[in-house]
């Protein structure tokens, strides 16, 4: 080769290049500039994602570049696939031409579209009219569609076709949303939403943010202002200053919101709830029972440090069994972790001080019917309502309680625990956070008396805390 033909290459290299780099695909979260929840959206291999996000938090860049990804098959941290088929879901036919479509065409390079067929406007014109379908040249052959669908439409627009992703962009009727997951059923496909939660506690508020049904397929995340690199502070500042409390909370924190307000707004998900790590023997500390037979039982491990932080290792929660079955899973669950016995075998636990009465139905009270179990359930637990949760709130403000991640009945519970009429919590799915309480309120306060610890002890109390360093940084 001449060097003539060799500057000739070169050249066309560096055209090639110049060329990439101005697709605004190829320039998506890179750079000094990382928008580092987009990535995490992207990098979940869950089926079921959800972005919660404040206006302008770059929540619908996730769901556009997602839906690219997958159509083109060059998807960076999925199994790709040839000839995909997905609908974008909007509100409206308006709605859709002003947001999804816009972001959609503004992502995907032209040379990488087959077709557009338009419901109304013209194919050369399309951002200014409403697209139906766009056909997309997948990398692996053959042609992807990407449907694009509005709500107003009604739920049997949405029957009949096998897909393998929907994107609702803004939160859809519950039967539309129902009617779409049949549609990935075959495929095995995925669901992600991007959503300011404007509507109160609606079912995606049930479904996704508490996962009532504890669904494996489930994941959600907050995006708020400052996690979008690209929106300056000052910005910032201008738009908080002028909207209420309420507003800046699903506008900026994309948080859902209703009238009555959170008990435990100190509870921080993302800092409080952590991987589990192997607890020393001599963290473990005590049971803690909300018994229950048509309610759920709620029963939890508690360990605490040498600094008197709370850590929730483990959890049991059922309802509509009898004493004799709860005790045999606790002792199960015992026998896995390796939790502490008596000298006897007995486990120790505190429970609600209502287990000590007697009821028409049996001779003998719950708590005697756990020690004839070889459970020793202690019902002398501080059961003041008020001065408990201002424990947990104490515990939790000053990051001092901790959750093992597999703990979900009582994480569903924290985020969903509100205030009712009368200044009163709202009695419904209480059964963690109360006996949460009663561990916590039972707790001995003011300063404790300065521990004097072994050299064996100190060393595992460095072993452990290091191991947890090691576990949150991956």
């Amino acid at each position: 080769m001449t060097e003539r033909e060799c500057l000739e290459k070169l050249a066309l290299i560096e055209r090639e290049i110049k060329r990439r780099a101005d697709r605004p695909i190829n320039n998506y979260n890179t750079g000094d500039k990382i928008h580092l929840k987009q990535l995490a959206f992207h990098k979940c291999q869950k089926r079921n994602r959800w972005v919660f996000g404040g206006n302008r938090s770059g929540k619908t860049e996730c769901g556009a570049v997602e839906s690219i990804y997958m159509a083109r098959g060059i998807h960076p941290y999925r199994q790709n696939r040839k000839d995909v088929f997905g609908w974008v879901v909007s509100l409206s036919r308006e709605v859709q031409r002003d947001v999804a479509q816009s972001k959609i065409l503004k992502y995907l390079p032209r040379e990488w579209i087959a077709e557009i067929v338009m419901s109304s406007g013209r194919k050369d014109s399309p951002e200014s009219g409403i697209i139906d379908q766009i056909k997309i040249k997948n990398v692996f052959g053959g042609i992807s569609t990407i449907g694009f669908k509005s709500c107003d439409q009604g739920r049997e627009k949405f029957q009949g076709s096998s897909l393998d992703f929907v994107w609702f962009d803004e939160e859809p009727p519950v039967d539309v949303y129902n009617e779409c997951k049949m549609r990935i059923l075959d495929k095995k496909g995925d669901i992600f939403g991007t959503m300011t939660p404007l509507k109160g506690l609606t079912f995606v508020y049930d479904e996704i943010f508490l996962n009532r049904s504890n669904s494996p397929d489930v994941w959600c995340e907050f995006m708020e202002w400052a996690d979008n690199p690209y929106l300056a502070k000052d910005e910032i500042d201008s738009l908080t200053s002028t909207l209420s409390e309420r507003e800046l909370d699903a506008r900026r924190f994309g948080r859902f919101s209703d009238e009555s307000g959170l008990v435990y707004v100190e509870f921080d998900e993302n800092k409080h709830v952590i991987e589990p790590f192997p607890i020393p023997f001599d963290w473990q500390n005590s049971l803690s029972i909300d018994p229950g037979l048509n309610n759920p039982l709620a029963c939890h491990w508690y360990c605490v440090d040498y600094d008197d932080n709370v850590y929730v290792v483990a959890e049991h929660y059922q309802a509509k069994k009898d004493v004799e079955w709860h005790s045999a899973k606790i002792k199960e669950k015992c026998d896995e972790i390796g939790w502490r016995r008596d000298q006897k075998g007995r486990i120790c636990a505190l429970i609600d001080s209502a287990a000590n009465q007697r009821t028409l139905s049996s001779v003998k009270s719950v708590t005697e019917l756990f020690y004839d179990c070889g459970i020793l359930a202690n019902p002398n637990v501080n059961k003041d309502l008020f001065s408990g949760i201002a424990r947990v709130k104490e515990y939790f403000k000053n990051d001092r309680l901790f959750i093992f991640k597999n703990c979900v009945n009582l994480i569903r519970e924290l985020k969903s625990y509100r205030w009712g009429k009368g200044d009163n919590p709202v009695k419904k799915d209480d059964h963690c956070v109360d006996e949460l309480r009663y561990f916590i309120a039972s707790r001995p306060q003011g300063d404790k008396p300065k521990q004097v610890l072994s050299e064996i002890a100190k060393d595992k109390q460095r072993l452990a805390k290091r191991l947890r360093r090691i576990k949150t940084e991956s």
